[in-house]
């Protein structure tokens, strides 16, 4: 009996991309440092679009530091992942501040998404990201 090998059947592997490979260009910001803080056990990473909506400060805003935005994204996830069911995909909200409004509105209303999946070497790994991204 031969053994056929993911390469027999589809052909050469063309072209990969590594999660480590999106960390070091800067596609993906590694938070796993402060989301050991806030109680997970994988490696935590934001795609570049959901950094820049959530933790990033938008010019002219006050009273904000980029170390407590990313906090509040990974608590609201934290809270997230104890609420819901298990599974690859987690679905949760957060207010952002975008101006130096008094009050938050609804246009302050993030919505993000985290996946849980496979690592560069098949590890379990979480990956912030906004709902439209893969």
């Amino acid at each position: 009996m031969s053994t056929q090998t993911l390469e027999d059947i589809f052909g050469p592997v063309i072209s990969s991309y590594s999660r480590a490979e999106a960390i070091g260009d800067g596609t993906l910001a590694d938070v796993t440092s402060m989301a050991r803080q806030a109680g997970f056990k994988f490696p935590v990473a934001m795609t570049r679009a959901a950094w820049e909506e959530c933790v990033t400060i938008p010019k002219g805003v006050t009273g904000q530091d980029e170390a407590g935005r990313l906090w509040d994204v990974l608590y609201m996830l934290h809270c997230a992942v104890k609420r819901g069911q298990g599974g690859q995909r987690t679905d949760f909200s957060l207010y952002v501040r975008t101006s130096n409004r008094e009050r938050l509105t609804g246009r302050d209303l993030v919505r993000l998404k985290a996946l849980c999946g496979p690592g560069d070497a098949g590890e379990p790994v979480i990956t912030i990201m906004q709902p439209g991204e893969d």
